[in-house]
């Protein structure tokens, strides 16, 4: 049974939804906590194959950068406290951000939460199974807002100059088109689709007036959604290439958290002779991670980053690909 609190914690989430809303450098995750001992389900089969020690690593590594961006996001509209520490908040960018929805605050700052939960996990379960882990502090060398609220850190994306697509929007819309069967649906906002556009306040300049302003806000309304639509698609298509029953589990449970943002539409399926049914789309498998990595560049995130991020972003990606079901090696 729910307390009042966490009654009122889960409503602020839901309020949201319902209104619409890599490069690595091995290491070890250093969180003495965290690093359990080798389940014993992947002991017995001899511990984790190289292809889901891959698919865990790319996934590691799209959630770190998830973190990074959704700190961003918290530090300045989101709620700063001892689960997501750093940043002081904004008020006018807070304010702005509150049009699109009052309990806009509690959603930033719950999924950065998840995100830092989430990288943290995987790393920990890669450690514990004497896989390699995922860190990318080398490459946090993009500079913050200069807006007031913000940390002045090195960060790992820029969400100062954006291309979103919003096509999400039409094709979670539609009944006959799914990009799994090569279809190419509309930009909602084809604006947001060109051009460089920032979805937080670059200095305080950004702060007025205050048409100016809300048109960052919306654009991060808009960017919050590409986020999660996108992670739910990459658990789905990534699920299907795992080999240990614990590792899709793990691939489930963690995606199952982004799908609950997403309320789709029915669509076609599988064969356009089946009747349409309410589906995570698209989770066609090939080139999965290495499409997830295009996206991200596209969307702007990457501008600043180094050649060598880059290559070793898709190396990572490659790897994730490579993987298939049943093969140990």
């Amino acid at each position: 049974m729910e307390t009042n609190e966490q009654s009122q914690h889960l409503s602020s989430r839901r309020s949201f939804l319902l209104k619409g809303g890599a490069a690595v450098g091995a290491a070890s995750l250093g969180a003495g906590g965290l690093l359990l001992e080798p389940s014993e389900a992947l002991a017995k089969k001899g511990g984790l194959t190289k292809g889901d020690a891959a698919i865990l690593r790319f996934l590691a590594a799209a959630e770190i950068l998830e973190t990074d961006i959704w700190q961003q996001y918290n530090e300045l509209a989101g709620i700063q406290d001892a689960e997501v520490p750093g940043g002081s908040g904004n008020p006018d960018y807070t304010e702005a951000v509150a049009v699109l929805d009052e309990d806009m605050d509690q959603y930033i700052h719950d999924n950065t939460d998840d995100e830092i939960s989430h990288a943290a996990f995987i790393n920990a379960y890669l450690a514990a199974h004497g896989a390699e882990t995922v860190n990318l502090d080398k490459f946090r060398t993009l500079p913050s807002s200069q807006a007031t609220g913000a940390q002045q850190i090195g960060r790992l994306t820029n969400l100062m100059q954006l291309t979103i697509n919003t096509s999400f929007w039409t094709r979670y819309r539609s009944d006959s088109l799914n990009p799994d069967f090569g279809d190419v649906l509309p930009n909602a906002v084809p604006g947001l689709a060109t051009g460089q556009h920032p979805a937080i306040p670059r200095t305080d300049a950004d702060l007025a007036p205050p048409d100016h302003l809300q048109a960052i806000a919306n654009t991060a309304g808009f960017h919050f959604a590409w986020i999660e639509q996108g992670g739910t698609s990459l658990y789905a298509e990534l699920a299907q290439r795992v080999t240990h029953n614990e590792v899709l589990r793990i691939l489930l449970s963690i995606g199952g958290t982004e799908i609950i943002l997403i309320m789709p539409e029915p669509t076609i399926f599988l064969d356009r002779k089946f009747p349409i049914v309410s589906i995570i789309r698209p989770t066609e498998t090939d080139g999965a991670a290495m499409g997830a990595l295009n996206a991200f560049t596209a969307d702007g995130l990457f501008i600043g980053q180094s050649p060598e991020f880059f290559a070793a972003a898709a190396g990572l990606a490659k790897a994730a690909d490579a993987a298939r079901h049943g093969k140990d090696d």
